[in-house]
């Protein structure tokens, strides 16, 4: 309920009028790669301990696994370093000896590489390099046989389907989209794909392509009443368990010291939601402004941060899809800051018609 609920409210703001698709718009959409090791680990470390038992003989006496596995950026690739254990055995009377033994370091280079027309993600190996722990490099042949045969293509085919993603946010707006608007949206949403993919140093860079919309023709909105008393009660009981896992989710995170800041500025960013939607709940403008449309134009650039942390701390395709559900909405804040509204309403309005899907009993 806590995850259907951080997704609406991403999409709270967002309703479609009649619009025309315009100028191509690129919005970066950057990957952690704890979130990337959280896919790695959930595609291939699937063992006791999140291990990867990679290849084992009829007998069980020989075995080649990997565990542990760090990812960071380093010259434009993905460098993935992960702890080996390799044996090599033979049955004897219904024992295993063990004939020769090898514990060590893996370390592949991986090019992050789009494919399926933008909307698969793939990491085929550039490189493997073997060490043992004193960083002598592995000069065993058969340890160097069982690497190329088993560890470069199990994690060459780990992959983030980006298509998934993709229709996950498609069906999620679907859905908080007024029956008027839906065929806006789909025509919206089919512009949208992911183009280049880049390996930097604090995490993965992917594009995201989406057709701006132009100003044409713009059908006016139809008013949404305000919130009665009742629905803004059930409406404050949402808020506060969203709050609640924000908060807890932030405190996961992050260290101590990093976790107190996030904390008291995401509590400041919440205050100041709280009050813009509940104005915009119960009307439509406050001095002529509306103040949702306001406070989405003031606080995204700070609020989109704060949620891509806790992106990282979901599980891996959990995280993934928030990331994602983000990043449009980074599409929708620069077609409201740089273009001005071009027919994409973030307004009071908007939030009632979504906030009564959120509030409404299941």
């Amino acid at each position: 309920m806590k995850n259907r609920v951080l997704l609406l409210l991403l999409a709270l703001l967002i309703t479609f009028s009649n619009i025309g698709l315009g100028s191509q718009l690129t919005v970066p959409v950057p990957i952690n790669y704890e979130l990337i090791r959280k896919l790695l680990i959930d595609q291939l470390y699937t063992g006791k301990d999140k291990t990867a038992h990679l290849w084992k003989d009829n007998q069980g006496c020989s075995l080649f696994d990997l565990s542990d596995p760090k990812i960071e950026g380093q010259n434009g690739l993905v460098r993935i370093l992960n702890v080996v254990h390799a044996r090599f055995g033979t049955g004897l009377g219904g024992q295993c000896m063990t004939l020769l033994e090898w514990n060590g370091r893996l370390e592949t280079f991986q090019k992050p590489v789009l494919e399926a027309g933008g909307t698969i993600l793939k990491f085929p190996v550039v490189n493997a390099n073997a060490y043992d722990h004193q960083g002598h490099a592995l000069k065993i042949d058969r340890m160097q046989d069982l690497i190329k045969r088993f560890a470069e293509p199990r994690l060459a085919a780990v992959k983030i389907d980006l298509r998934e993603s993709r229709q996950q946010i498609e069906s999620s707006l679907a859905a908080l989209t007024t029956d008027q608007n839906k065929a806006n949206m789909q025509r919206l949403l089919e512009t949208l794909r992911f183009s280049e993919a880049k390996a930097e140093k604090s995490g993965l860079m992917v594009k995201m392509e989406f057709e701006a919309p132009s100003q044409g023709q713009l059908a006016a909105s139809k008013p949404v009443a305000a919130f009665t008393a009742d629905e803004m009660q059930s409406w404050q009981a949402a808020w506060q368990n969203w709050e609640l896992f924000l908060t807890e989710a932030i405190g996961r995170a992050t260290g101590d010291t990093q976790s107190q800041q996030l904390r008291a500025d995401l509590q400041v960013i919440l205050t100041e939601a709280r009050g813009a939607f509940q104005r915009g709940l119960q009307s439509n403008d406050v001095n002529g402004k509306d103040p949702v449309r306001t406070f989405f134009l003031t606080t995204w650039d700070k609020l989109a941060p704060v949620l891509r942390l806790i992106a990282n701390e979901v599980p891996g395709a959990e995280g993934l899809r928030y990331l994602t559900f983000i990043a449009a909405t980074d599409v929708l804040y620069q077609i409201e800051t740089i273009s001005g509204p071009l027919g994409l309403t973030v307004s009071s309005d908007g939030l009632r018609h979504l906030g009564r899907l959120l509030i409404k009993p299941r």
